[in-house]
């Protein structure tokens, strides 16, 4: 597929979503999903799609992994947020393009007070990010790269033309200090979408909130990344809070 889940806000009959649990619910209209998904206070979300066996990818990417109705519930959480977080490694593999949402999602942020479309945040501890790339030169609003102190200098300089740097931490990722930084520039709702070091990192400093998982129905073989990169001190305990049921799987609302 030319486009993956990432900005693809086109989707068909087979979006349709149900509640199962903990209430059962007819099929959900999106003013349904979207009242469900809107907080008041500041949060972080992240949201992955997997294979029945955890398997993150499809052929190197999450859009092989997804449906019409993972599209859609993708679109919606990104409709309500203020940031969208993403790690370098996930915007080179899944072809990211600039932050924009849906025209529907638009007119939605705008008559709730938000900005038409989210900020764009990504995480780079190299920087080995093309200032001239869509991601930078087409966005609507103003980009920021996440790094380290240990980022290099001029990389610093030439991004900082085409983007707001913001240094999170000495010679690693900060999570602490990122999402407290993120929060002081009013980017309240934050939406992280990978990948799985990014996320194991944020798990390691407790700074998750909720986790929106969509559990898609097939089974891939070979060796596929886990959802969580590296090592955690200990298991991290989730509640379930919501199960919506599609044509091709589950969508799974867990929070801390």
């Amino acid at each position: 597929m030319a486009q993956t889940r990432l900005d693809d806000s086109q989707y068909g009959m087979s979006s349709e979503l149900r509640q199962v649990w903990p209430v059962f619910s007819e099929p959900l209209s999106d003013e349904q999903i979207v009242s469900a998904l809107v907080v008041s206070s500041p949060n972080l979300r992240v949201n992955f799609v997997s294979s029945l066996n955890g398997a993150t990818t499809h052929e190197g990417r999450s859009g092989g992994l997804s449906g019409d109705a993972d599209k859609r519930h993708f679109e919606l959480l990104r409709r309500v947020c203020d940031v969208v977080l993403v790690g370098a490694g996930t915007v080179r593999d899944e072809g990211y393009s600039a932050m924009r949402v849906s025209e529907e999602s638009t007119h939605w942020r705008i008559s709730n007070g938000l900005a038409p479309h989210p900020v764009f945040a990504i995480v780079s501890r190299s920087l080995q990010l093309d200032p001239r790339s869509p991601i930078f030169a087409d966005a609507p609003t103003r980009p920021i790269i996440v790094t380290t102190e240990v980022a290099p200098p001029d990389r610093i300089a030439t991004l900082s033309e085409v983007a707001d740097v913001l240094i999170a931490g000495t010679r690693t990722l900060d999570c602490s200090k990122m999402r407290t930084e993120l929060h002081a520039r009013k980017l309240n709702n934050i939406l992280c979408e990978g990948g799985p070091s990014l996320f194991g990192a944020m798990l390691q400093a407790e700074v998750v909130d909720e986790l929106f998982l969509t559990v898609s129905s097939v089974l891939e073989g070979g060796r596929e990344f886990r959802l969580v990169g590296g090592l955690l001190s200990e298991p991290v305990k989730l509640r379930l809070a919501s199960v919506l049921v599609a044509q091709e799987g589950l969508l799974l609302r867990y929070q801390r």
